[in-house]
């Protein structure tokens, strides 16, 4: 049963975690390697509203996640646009942002255990004898339901439509006259603004650290090739099927190794299905 729960608790999470750079890069084919880099600095900037300026915690969440969408939306006016297209230069760009706001918050004073915030319910209840906090249902509850408006997003309002239509044919969605640059913009800011919700509901659980920044953007990039670039469907599948190996790993051969099993499954799957389960990439011998 604890293998049960908290994978499934895990599993939420990174679906959470992925489902942000998914967006992205499904609409625009945008790989925002500044992922990890915005689900850390949601997570200062709340820390920042709540114990510098006093602000209500709710209120400063909501104030993050605004400020994050801005960040992540003016990455892309100011910088990604002008790379938009390039593959390896929307790599080293994205990457070269996420690493400045990271070592810029490491350079600025923001390390150690000293920041941490407040989880939203305190205690625990026992779920079929197995302790669990309350923090950790809440990530499964808003997780589920973060993925269940984005897909009611997608499929009944009007710029989620134009949304879809851009991930699935950009060149069909350009000439019914759907702005390409507008749509990976917008894009872009739900993306950041996913990183941040998931930095506001999975950070209370430990400490805010520089650290998490790069482990978060691994754990997005192993739960996207698993599942297959682009495909929303497929990183929910592959965040559940990292997420129980992780468990399991962890129960029966050590914690250390959680890291190790999404790195493993990155290299497992370019091995095998380099597409990933639900990618539509061509394969190896379709090139060939």
């Amino acid at each position: 049963m604890d293998i049960l729960i908290y994978g499934i608790i895990n599993s939420v999470s990174l679906a959470l975690i992925a489902i942000g750079f998914t967006l992205v890069y499904g609409i625009s084919r945008l790989p925002n390697f500044a992922h990890g880099a915005l689900y850390v600095a949601n997570g200062f900037i709340v820390w920042s509203l709540l114990n510098i300026l006093q602000i209500n915690y709710i209120l400063s969440i909501i104030l993050s996640l605004i400020i994050t969408g801005i960040i992540g939306a003016a990455i892309y006016q100011f910088i990604l646009i002008r790379v938009r297209g390039m593959a390896t230069s929307e790599i080293i760009a994205s990457y070269a942002i996420g690493l400045a706001i990271l070592e810029g918050f490491r350079w600025g004073g923001f390390k150690g255990m000293t920041y941490t915030l407040p989880v939203f319910i305190e205690g625990s209840i026992e779920i079929a004898g197995i302790p669990v906090d309350f923090q950790r249902i809440l990530a499964v509850l808003i997780g589920g339901l973060a993925i269940f408006l984005l897909w009611l997003f997608t499929h009944y309002n009007r710029i989620g439509l134009a949304l879809r239509g851009m991930a699935q044919d950009e060149r069909a969605a350009m000439m019914l006259g759907i702005d390409s640059d507008l749509m990976a913009l917008i894009a872009m800011a739900l993306g950041s603004i996913l990183a941040g919700l998931a930095g506001v509901v999975l950070l209370p659980m430990g400490n805010i650290v520089v650290e998490a920044g790069y482990n978060v953007l691994i754990l997005a990039i192993a739960v996207c090739i698993v599942g297959g670039l682009g495909s929303w469907v497929g990183a929910v599948l592959a965040a559940f099927m990292i997420g129980f190996a992780q468990i399991i790993t962890v129960r029966y051969i050590a914690s250390h190794f959680h890291m190790v099993v999404a790195l493993l499954a990155i290299i497992i799957t370019l091995i095998l299905r380099p597409s990933g389960i639900f990618g539509r990439q061509k394969q190896l011998e379709e090139r060939v």
